[in-house]
C-alpha cells in the first residue's frame, strides 16, 4: 500500500512528461489527478487505520566504506499525518488546475511538474534515513524552480525560481553539514540506530574555530539552517514572497503541503536529537517567534492578494517553529495539519478571485466582489475566520495552543515568543479582514463599467480611486503589470488577457466553474471541522496512543499538560487580538476608508519600510549580489580578457592552440612512426639507466 501511495504520483509524471504531446492535454489531466485522488484515499485509510510504527524496505540503495543507505520508509504515526496532508492538498490542487489552467497549450508540463512536485514531498516525508531524506529535500526544491518559472517567458518568473533555488540552497548547506557531523557522530544516517545514541553522544564536543561546541547542539543548529531556508523563516524567507510568480495552483501547493512544511516536519522527525539539544531549541524559538511577528508586519501594507496570503503562510510557519522550540511537538505538527487545509483554501480562493477579475491581482483594483462572486467570497471569508483563529474553526484549536504553549514554556526565549505571536495574531486579524473588505465589500473600483454590468455597482472613475484604498499611488513590488499599470497573472507565460478567458468582451467578475469550486468546498470542510475532529488525537486526552513514538518528549517535558493551566487572560488573548484586529480592519476600510491613504501619507517612511519588506532585497542585493556580480565582472574583464587574451600577440590562447596544433601533427598515423619513437624512448632509458648506475671513478 505505502508503494502505490508513493510511486503512483510518479508514474503520474512519467506518463504526462514523456507522453504528453501524444496523448494530449486532456488526458494528462484525467491520468495525473486520478493517480492523485487514489493516493490520497489510501492515505486516509492508513491514517485513520493507525496502527504500530513500521519499516516498509524498498531495496538496498547503496554503501560506501561504513555508510549503509537503504531505501525504504518509516511509517508511523508523523508519517502518516503528512500523507494526507500531501496527497490530499496535492489532489484538490490538480483537480483545481484543470479549470485555472484550461488555455494554457503547456498544460502536460504543468501536470507532470505537479505530480513530480508531489513524489519528491512523499520522499521525504516517509524517509527512513537522512540521505533519502536530503533526496527527498532537495527533489522538492527542484519541482519548486520548475513550477516557479512555469511561465518561462516572464522574466521576473524566471528571476523568481532562481532566487528560490539559490537561497534554498543557502539552507541546504548547513543542512547537508548537519547531516555529516550526525553521520560523524553516530556512525549512521538511519534514524532509528541515530536516535539509539543520543544518550551517548549529548556530552560529546566539537572543536572548531577555537572552541569547544556541544556537538549535537551544533548538528542540531546546522539541521536547522536547512529548516529555516526551506520553510522561509527569518533572514532566509526572501524567496517566499517571489515565488508567487508562478500560477496560483502552485502557490497553494508550495505553501500549504509541500516546500515550506518540509523544514517543520524535519524538525518534528528530529525531536530526539532536539530535545537533547537545549541551545538548540531556544534559537528555534527565538527565530520562530520573530518570524511570525516580521512577516505579519508585512502582510499589513501588501496589495497584491496573493503576496498578503504568501506572508501569512511565513508568519504561520513562525507559529509551527515557535511550538516545535518549546518543545510542543505535537502542537506544532497539528498546526501543520489544519494550515494546510485554510491556507490552500485561501490561495485557490484567491486564484478564484483573479480568475474572476480577467487575471487582476491588485486588491486596490477590486472591491465589492460578494455581490458578484458570492460562493467564492464565502469560501474565503471561512479561510479567514479559521486563519485568524475563530472559535472553534480548525484554526482556533492549533493556534490557541501554540500561544498557550508559548506562555506555559520555562525555555529561554519563550517569553519574547509568546509577545510575538500573540501580536502576530493581531496583525493576522488585521491584514485578512483587511484583505477580505478591500476584495469583497465596499464599492467597485474595477472600472467605470461596473456600474453598467451591475445595477447595484456604483460608478467609480478607476484613476481617482485605484490607489485610495491603501497607501500612496504604486503598483505591487514583483508582479508584472499590463498597459495600464495594473498586476496581472498571465494566462500563459507573458501574454496579457485584455477579454476573459473566452475571448468576449464581458468584463463582468463571474463564479469559476465547478471542477475549481469543488476544491474549495472540500478544503472549507477541513479548515471548519479539522480542528474539532482531531483535537484529541493531537493535543487531548488522546495523544499519548495516538503519537506513541512518533515525536519524543523528554521526561521533563510536560508543556502539553502546563498549557491548561496558563491564566485566563492568557487563554483569551487570542480571541481578544481577533476582535481587535476585525474592528480596526472595519474602520479602516468600511467606516472611514480614506483613512488608510492618509496614514500612509503621514508616515511614509514606516510605510514604504513595511511595504518593501523591511528593505531585506536591498540589503541582501548590496551585500551578496552587487559583490559577486562584481566578482565575476573581474574575472571576466581581468581574468579572460586581460591576462587569458590579452598577453602575446595573439594572447595565451591562441598560443596554446598553436601548440596544440604542433602536437597534432606528429600523430602520424603510421604503425612504423610509433614503433621507431617506441625504439628511441627505451633506448634512452637504457642509456640512463646504464650511465646512472655506473660507480664514481669509472669501475
Amino acid at each position: 500500500m505505502y508503494h502505490a501511495i508513493v510511486f503512483f504520483p510518479l508514474i503520474g509524471f512519467l506518463i504526462a512528461g514523456l507522453f504528453g504531446r501524444y496523448i494530449g492535454a486532456r488526458a494528462c489531466e484525467y491520468i495525473t489527478t486520478a493517480f492523485l485522488a487514489f493516493t490520497a484515499l489510501l492515505a486516509w485509510g492508513v491514517f485513520l487505520e493507525g496502527g504500530h510504527a513500521e519499516r516498509v524496505q524498498v531495496a538496498a540503495w547503496f554503501s560506501a566504506g561504513d555508510l549503509q543507505v537503504d531505501w525504504a520508509f518509516k511509517v508511523d504515526t508523523l508519517t502518516r499525518v503528512m500523507l494526507v496532508v500531501v496527497t490530499t492538498v496535492s489532489t484538490l490542487v490538480h483537480l483545481y488546475s484543470v479549470g485555472y489552467m484550461e488555455e494554457d497549450p503547456h498544460r502536460p508540463r504543468f501536470f507532470a511538474y505537479l505530480s513530480l512536485f508531489t513524489f519528491a514531498m512523499l520522499m521525504l516525508v516517509t524517509a527512513d534515513n537522512l540521505v533519502q531524506m536530503f533526496f527527498g529535500w532537495e527533489g522538492v526544491g527542484l519541482a519548486s524552480y520548475l513550477l516557479i518559472g512555469f511561465w518561462y517567458e516572464k522574466p521576473s518568473a524566471n528571476a523568481a525560481a532562481m532566487k528560490a533555488f539559490i537561497v534554498n540552497r543557502v539552507g541546504d548547506f548547513g543542512f547537508s553539514l548537519g547531516i555529516f557531523l550526525v553521520f560523524v557522530l553516530t556512525g549512521s544516517v538511519a534514524f532509528d540506530a541515530i536516535f539509539g545514541k543520543v544518550d551517548a553522544i549529548k556530552t560529546l564536543s566539537f572543536h572548531f574555530i577555537g572552541y569547544d561546541w556541544n556537538a549535537l547542539t551544533l548538528a542540531c543548529l546546522l539541521l536547522f539552517m536547512g529548516a529555516m531556508g526551506k520553510s522561509a523563516q527569518f533572514l532566509l524567507h526572501t524567496w517566499l514572497p517571489d515565488a508567487m510568480e508562478g500560477p496560483t495552483p502552485v502557490s497553494a501547493l508550495i505553501h500549504a503541503a509541500t516546500m515550506v512544511t518540509a523544514g517543520v516536519f524535519m524538525v518534528a522527525r528530529l525531536s530526539p536529537l532536539f530535545e537533547e539539544a537545549p541551545n538548540a531549541l531556544v534559537v528555534v524559538t527565538v527565530i520562530g517567534g520573530i518570524t511570525s511577528f516580521f512577516a505579519a508586519t508585512i502582510g499589513l501594507v501588501q496589495n497584491d492578494i496573493k503576496r498578503v496570503i504568501a506572508y501569512s503562510t511565513c508568519s504561520q510557519l513562525g507559529y509551527m517553529f515557535v511550538a516545535l522550540g518549546v518543545g510542543a511537538y505535537s502542537a506544532g505538527v497539528f498546526h501543520l495539519f489544519t494550515h494546510a487545509f485554510f491556507k490552500a483554501l485561501l490561495f485557490l480562493g484567491a486564484g478564484s478571485v483573479i480568475h474572476a477579475m480577467h487575471h487582476e491581482q491588485d486588491m486596490r483594483n477590486m472591491g465589492g466582489l460578494r455581490r458578484y462572486i458570492p460562493y467564492t467570497s464565502a469560501m474565503m471569508a471561512i479561510g479567514s475566520l479559521a486563519l485568524i483563529g475563530f472559535p472553534y474553526t480548525a484554526g482556533y484549536y492549533s493556534k490557541d495552543a501554540i500561544i498557550e504553549a508559548a506562555y506555559a514554556s520555562t525555555r529561554p526565549g519563550h517569553t519574547l515568543a509568546f509577545l510575538c505571536v500573540v501580536v502576530a495574531a493581531f496583525f493576522t486579524s488585521f491584514y485578512s479582514w483587511r484583505l477580505f473588505f478591500m476584495t469583497f465589500e465596499g464599492p467597485a473600483r474595477w472600472g467605470a463599467h461596473a456600474a453598467h454590468d451591475h445595477p447595484d455597482a456604483p460608478a467609480v472613475a478607476h484613476s481617482t480611486m485605484a490607489h485610495e484604498a491603501d497607501g500612496p499611488p504604486g503598483h505591487t513590488e514583483g508582479a508584472a503589470h499590463d498597459d495600464k499599470g495594473h498586476d496581472i497573472e498571465p494566462a500563459h507565460k507573458s501574454d496579457v488577457v485584455a477579454d476573459d478567458h473566452h475571448g468576449h468582451g464581458d468584463h463582468t467578475p463571474h463564479e469559476s466553474p465547478l471542477v475549481m469550486t469543488i476544491p474549495l468546498a472540500i478544503l472549507a470542510f477541513g479548515a471548519l471541522f479539522a480542528g474539532i475532529i482531531f483535537h484529541d488525537r493531537f493535543i487531548g486526552s488522546g495523544m499519548d496512543a495516538f503519537w506513541g513514538h512518533a515525536l519524543a518528549h523528554g521526561p521533563n517535558n510536560h508543556i502539553m499538560h502546563e498549557i491548561h493551566e496558563v491564566p485566563a487572560l492568557v487563554s483569551y488573548s487570542p480571541l481578544i487580538m481577533l476582535i481587535l484586529g476585525f474592528v480596526l480592519a472595519f474602520w479602516m476600510y468600511i467606516r472611514r476608508p480614506e483613512l488608510p491613504g492618509a496614514l500612509a501619507a503621514q508616515q511614509p517612511s514606516l510605510y514604504r519600510f513595511l511595504l518593501n519588506k523591511w528593505y531585506f532585497d536591498e540589503i541582501y542585493d548590496r551585500i551578496f549580489v552587487r559583490p559577486a556580480k562584481d566578482f565575476g565582472l573581474f574575472l571576466w574583464k581581468q581574468g579572460d580578457g586581460r591576462i587569458i587574451d590579452g598577453l602575446g600577440p595573439n594572447g595565451i590562447a591562441a598560443r596554446v592552440v598553436d601548440v596544440t596544433r604542433g602536437v597534432v601533427r606528429l600523430q602520424t598515423g603510421y604503425l612504423y612512426h610509433y614503433a621507431f619513437v617506441m625504439l628511441i624512448g627505451v633506448a634512452g632509458l637504457i642509456s640512463w639507466y646504464l650511465m646512472a648506475g655506473l660507480p664514481k671513478g669509472g669501475h
